[in-house]
């Protein structure tokens, strides 16, 4: 068998990407430079647009106003001090970081939940849980059933949450 005739494997893994390369030692060593030169700076900048949920960093946000028993979740903040769609985006938040941690079977609830949650009648819920659907905050499942989005979380963070620490001055 000549050199020419002999093959390279080389597997890369990078993150959640995975390569396998075969070939001659100079088609492999080709495909390899290619694949770090084109491929993983646009896996990079790509990356930066993902949207992600830091569940550490969510847990430490949601103290003082969502806490867990063996009932499910409970919001710490007065209904009085929030407004519709801030009270259903914080139960929905609660599910959703309940059910990341372990403490709840699902990060969604029922038109009939959060009804019930929030004390108002079903029209104005379902007014409301139209608009957060509408804003991509929420999305109905197809158990008919309502679960914050990604989006949702990220906007929650970064702008709901500190407007509700500073209306309970926590």
């Amino acid at each position: 068998m000549s050199s020419e005739d002999r093959l390279i494997t080389v597997h890369v893994k990078y993150d959640d990407v995975e390569q396998t390369f075969t070939g001659s030692v100079e088609d492999v060593w080709l495909s390899l430079k290619r694949f770090f030169g084109e491929f993983l700076p646009s896996f990079e900048i790509a990356k930066r647009l993902v949207l992600r949920v830091d569940l550490e960093g969510l847990v430490k946000d949601c103290e003082g106003l969502v806490a867990f028993s063996r009932e499910g979740a409970s919001l710490l903040v007065g209904k009085d001090k929030l407004t519709d769609n801030e009270a259903l985006l914080l139960w929905l938040l609660a599910a959703s970081v309940g059910y990341g941690v372990g403490l709840v079977g699902s990060d969604a609830m029922s038109k009939e939940e959060l009804q019930s949650t929030l004390g108002k009648s079903s029209k104005i819920v379902s007014t409301r849980l139209g608009e957060l659907v509408k804003s991509d905050m929420v999305v109905k499942t197809v158990d008919d059933k309502y679960r914050i989005t990604t989006f949702g979380v990220v906007q929650m963070r970064k702008d709901i949450i500190p407007r509700i620490k500073a209306k309970v001055g926590s």
